[in-house]
């Protein structure tokens, strides 16, 4: 199963068979986290179990919390412990069973926590019962996490944390296919960091790399939580912006573009630079009706906006001769018609 499920998917398939072995009101799953100093609950079903969903708790603490630090099994317990260590609401559930799980028979991944509304429930044949069914899931549970991780690498780029083109696609045509649905509006920007070879050039990569961080950050501080910002290619950047009119559009550019303006980025001791991006946008359903459409007339706009920021910008105005300088805004672009547009995406 751990091969081709999530994590949820395969959860949700062992406590089922579990039911017919060791009988349980409600289940959980409690997953050490990467500093080992906590263990998390990343699944839950049945009766209160839910509450305690995504709550960390301190190795040691509660009864999850102790099995993974002792790596014991706990039998019959008091599982009002670990609602208290959660801080989380009283619960009727009377009687736990609670054993550690291994990926490979060694490494600790986590516990997993049956709970009954009976108190006295389990009994020491459930207790060998379950750490057998233990022996089998843990590995499963392990190869579920990978094979999530896997999926989420793939949509994911490694230098800025953002989404990647991938996650663009699928996530524009839902957003475009919600809005034929509901008669709204979609906005995209497509924006280009200024300059950015010149800095990779003068400075090095490693620089070009920090800039692009920067700016990522910028992007995802500025854009509401249901917008969505990946990396396209390069230093260009795509933004999502759901339910988003002409207007909303246009101030959200320039409010990202004065973001990224006030990014100050040391390139060495003493020595700093100031970022800058051109920016074009575009609204479905008026400037398109598919994605492909729209990423083009975005992406044409964002280029005559290079054009325009750098008629505007002073000559002496590069990276290296910037220095110290304070950054020269340029006025903001003012949309013109739009014309047939034949050039590619970069």
């Amino acid at each position: 199963m751990g091969t081709s499920l999530g994590l949820t998917d395969t959860m949700a398939l062992v406590s089922s068979k579990l039911t017919n072995i060791v009988p349980w009101s409600g289940c959980a799953l409690f997953l050490q986290q990467a500093d080992g100093q906590t263990v998390k609950c990343q699944f839950a079903v049945g009766v209160d179990a839910p509450k305690l969903l995504d709550v960390s708790i301190e190795a040691g603490a509660g009864l999850s919390g102790w099995v993974a630090l002792n790596r014991r099994t706990l039998v019959n317990a008091d599982p009002a412990v670990t609602f208290e260590a959660a801080r989380v609401p009283g619960t009727e559930l009377k009687s736990a069973i609670i054993t550690p799980l291994y990926s490979n028979g060694e490494t600790l991944i986590g516990c997993l926590a049956l709970y009954h509304t009976d108190a006295k429930r389990y009994t020491e044949d459930h207790r060998r019962l379950l750490e057998r069914v233990a022996e089998q899931a843990g590995p499963v549970i392990a190869n579920s996490l990978t094979f999530a991780q896997t999926q989420e690498d793939s949509l994911t780029d490694p230098l800025t944390g953002l989404p990647n083109r991938r996650s663009l696609f699928s996530h524009l045509s839902r957003e475009l296919a919600r809005a034929e649905r509901l008669k709204g509006e979609v906005g995209l920007l497509v924006m280009d960091v200024d300059d950015f070879k010149t800095i990779n050039d003068t400075y090095g990569h490693n620089v070009g790399d920090r800039a692009l961080r920067e700016v990522a950050v910028a992007l995802q501080t500025g854009l509401r939580p249901y917008d969505l910002c990946v990396r396209y290619a390069g230093d260009e950047f795509i933004v999502v912006l759901s339910e988003c009119s002409r207007d909303l559009a246009e101030s959200r550019r320039r409010d990202l573009q004065d973001r990224i303006a006030a990014i100050e980025l040391e390139v060495r001791p003493g020595k700093t630079i100031r970022l800058g991006a051109s920016v074009g946008v575009a609204v479905y359903p008026h400037d398109g009706a598919n994605y492909e459409a729209l990423l083009a007339d975005a992406d044409h706009r964002m280029y005559r906006d290079k054009t325009h920021r750098r008629r505007v910008r002073p000559r002496h105005s590069s990276p290296e001769s910037r220095g110290d300088t304070p950054a020269v805004a340029p006025p903001a672009f003012e949309r013109e018609p739009a014309v047939p547009v034949s050039n590619s995406i970069s």
